[in-house]
């Protein structure tokens, strides 16, 4: 087996004086919005990029104009921490930016959507306020350089959100896939695979067609070609509705009855909405198998074989939970 060459990174090491502490500060959040990531104190990464290579000299001036030292330099990890390691970081540090975004997205899906909605809230305020959240998702996507699973959840759910405000129906309800016409389909979805496309996959497998297959496309949209069916995509057969991830959407409209499948559901909705609306004990544990799976598999078709086997042992769970 051959050794993947290192990757190349920028380091940016700075010493800034203890006062005035408004300069570390200013850093601190330029480095942030910048998507640096600190891997010691005071030690902080970005991919090897001309663009990183410009924000981190712009930085670097400041902290020298207010009194500070440091220097930029071009690095390889060799021994001690690992690629894998720093990816993670980069991961983790975008995980938490979606989260909130999502967050306040599902928020506002529950409030506008509600019969009882603020009859004060124009639909101008709602357009104004979804131009906001688009920028944040912008803002984030800039900096994701290693795209994070999380951020298809909350595309989705910004264009649910857009759906709602123009009062189209939701992308799931057009399209579908008649019940004889399941079978020897190849379902596309898109690369980069998290908690909702591999339980899509799983239910599929499981519940439709044993040997169906699945194709990862880089990129929000795609137009199928004949015999493809798209699942947690933008305008897919089978997407977000609402304030429900594409899984508990694919369950309903395939009509599959089977009592395990309702608690299943809750957990990878929690996961992947990240509204904490069901609360299951379950759901922490999974979510740290599953992060461990995407951080230890890079190649989408093993993140779905590996997942398919985590699925499997959640749900015996669950009808085993039923039957006691």
């Amino acid at each position: 087996m051959t050794t993947a060459e290192p990757k190349k990174w920028l380091m940016l090491i700075h010493q800034i004086p203890p006062r005035p502490n408004a300069l570390r500060v200013k850093i601190w959040r330029r480095l942030q919005q910048m998507g640096a990531v600190a891997i010691k104190q005071s030690v902080y990464v970005m991919p090897f990029s001309e663009a990183s290579r410009e924000d981190l000299s712009w930085t670097l001036k400041e902290i020298v104009a207010g009194g500070g030292d440091g220097s930029i330099c071009e690095a390889r990890f060799v021994e001690g921490l690992a690629d894998e390691q720093v990816l993670a970081l980069f991961h983790n540090a975008r995980k938490a930016d979606y989260a909130k975004l999502i967050q306040e997205a599902n928020l506002l899906l529950a409030e506008w959507s509600s019969p009882e909605s603020d009859p004060g809230n124009p639909a101008a305020k709602q357009r104004a306020h979804l131009a906001k959240l688009r920028r944040r998702l912008d803002d984030i996507a800039a900096i994701d350089f290693f795209p994070a699973p999380e951020r298809a959840a909350a595309e989705l759910q910004l264009k649910e959100l857009g759906n709602l405000v123009s009062g189209q129906t939701p992308a799931g309800h057009t399209g579908s896939v008649g019940s004889g016409e399941r079978m020897g389909k190849i379902w596309v979805t898109r690369v980069n695979v998290f908690v909702d496309r591999i339980a899509c996959g799983w239910l599929l497998r499981r519940f439709v067609d044993e040997a169906a297959a699945f194709k990862f496309v880089a990129g929000a949209r795609y137009t199928p070609k004949p015999n493809e069916v798209r699942f947690d995509m933008y305008d897919g057969e089978y997407t977000h509705e609402g304030a429900r991830c594409t899984f508990e959407v694919m369950i309903q409209r395939l009509e599959i009855r089977d009592h395990a499948l309702g608690p299943l559901a809750e957990v990878v909705h929690d996961i992947d909405l990240k509204d904490g609306k069901f609360g299951r004990r379950e759901t922490d544990g999974f979510s740290a198998l599953l992060t461990g799976l995407v951080a230890a598999h890079p190649e989408d078709d093993r993140r779905m074989a590996e997942g398919f086997r985590l699925f499997d042992n959640l749900y015996a769970y669950f009808q085993r939970q039923k039957r006691e």
